[in-house]
């Protein structure tokens, strides 16, 4: 299916789409529905992945793919030896491409930006030396750092969703400009009473009214920490609690059995991925505190989806992610440890007055609507290919 031509048709490049769930994926989709919805053509390019795919006003092209060892439901793409994507993506007239990771889909959005002489917006989202070191020798590494660097220092524009992140791209060896463009949550629309709406949602997942409800959504691998809170959750002997883990990844397994190891199976529950919005919106609302020790993310979705239900995160002090939080205003800071993260909670737990504080905190400085993101996303756009058209007729 090929979408319908015009001078507003955007590209949207990345290696993961839903089914596949995280808070990348999720940002590329809420792109496609905003900029469909604000009568723009969009194309959505992303490896192959099996399951069904979200429906929508818009056109996609998934290309060849196979399963990344050890990082279920990751698929690493290969466009090379998919002759159909880059057929299509000549016979595609972008009007501007919109590369969201480096890798097999960033290289073919900087492909379609050559091909129809159009500008490449890419969007710097994760530490990706991380993963890289995780599962390649040295000299691999090395030459897809290389690599990466060549993809952004090609870009037209480069994205940053925080200031902070900017410290990690430079550390990369990247010397061009940066423009911070948030990401948004749209988990607070539809609610008029939040209070209402928080005690249902205790009802509805089965938190008593005297449990201290606890969350992490993400995925489940130790560069985020998880392992932190499973043996910080073991320091909270006396405190009334339960635990919700939502995600999966390589290290479930291990988390599981850890938990039963620490006898904690009757206050802690792993829920698999939930990918019905409505249902995590309840965890979300429910939840006292949203626990992410993670010094791996740079601007974590979940942090502001939490946000948007005023429940506060804790975070780690001098974290990337913690870029924005003010400790005790609008969510909290502790160090890296079981012992640290656990006398936090307990802090956290005796002051529900604080608590409150930060949670309404959080709601109005780090929960912005994605309505408001896309207009200015829309705006970057329009200035981004005048600017553009407006150079090259110059030549």
């Amino acid at each position: 299916m090929t979408p319908e031509t015009g001078p507003n048709l955007y590209g949207l490049f990345n290696d993961s789409f839903p089914p596949v769930l995280d808070g990348v994926t999720l940002t590329v989709e809420n792109y496609c529905q905003w900029l469909a919805a604000a009568g723009h053509k969009v194309c959505v390019v992303t490896p192959w992945t099996p399951g069904s795919c979200p429906e929508g006003d818009f056109t996609m092209y998934r290309y060849l793919s196979l399963p990344i060892y050890n990082r279920h439901p990751y698929r690493y793409g290969y466009p090379r030896f998919d002759p159909f994507i880059w057929r299509k993506l000549r016979s595609t007239p972008f009007r501007l491409v919109h590369a969201h990771c480096p890798f097999s889909s960033g290289r073919l959005a900087a492909y379609a930006a050559r091909k129809h002489d159009i500008p490449l917006v890419a969007t710097f989202h994760s530490k990706y030396r991380t993963d890289l070191e995780r599962s390649l020798p040295g000299p691999m590494v090395r030459y897809q750092m290389k690599r990466l660097l060549e993809f952004y220092n090609s870009a037209t524009e480069v994205w940053i969703p925080q200031s902070a992140v900017e410290e990690t791209l430079r550390e990369y060896g990247y010397t061009g400009d940066v423009k911070v463009v948030e990401n948004g949550n749209d988990f607070s629309e539809g609610i008029s009473d939040l209070s209402a709406y928080r005690k249902e949602a205790r009802r509805h997942i089965g938190l008593a009214d005297d449990e201290f409800g606890l969350l992490f959504v993400g995925q489940h691998i130790l560069e985020k920490g998880i392992e932190i809170i499973v043996r910080a959750l073991a320091g909270l002997a006396g405190l009334k609690f339960h635990m919700n883990f939502i995600g999966t990844g390589y290290a479930l397994h291990d988390m599981q059995e850890l938990t039963r190891e620490l006898g904690l199976s009757a206050h802690v529950a792993f829920h698999g991925v939930i990918d019905n919005r409505e249902e995590l919106r309840r965890f979300y609302a429910a939840s006292d505190l949203f626990l992410f020790p993670s010094f791996y993310d740079n601007a974590p979705l979940v942090v502001r989806e939490a946000a948007a239900m005023s429940t506060p995160s804790l975070l780690l002090e001098g974290s990337t992610a913690a870029e924005l939080v003010r400790d005790g205003e609008n969510g909290f800071l502790t160090q890296r440890t079981p012992e640290a993260y656990a006398a936090a909670i307990r802090t956290i737990a005796s002051d529900p007055i604080m608590k409150e504080k930060a949670g309404y905190g959080a709601r109005a400085t780090l929960a912005r609507s994605w309505h408001d993101v896309m207009d200015e996303v829309l705006i970057r756009y329009a200035e981004i290919t005048d600017r553009y058209e407006h150079n090259c007729h110059k030549k």
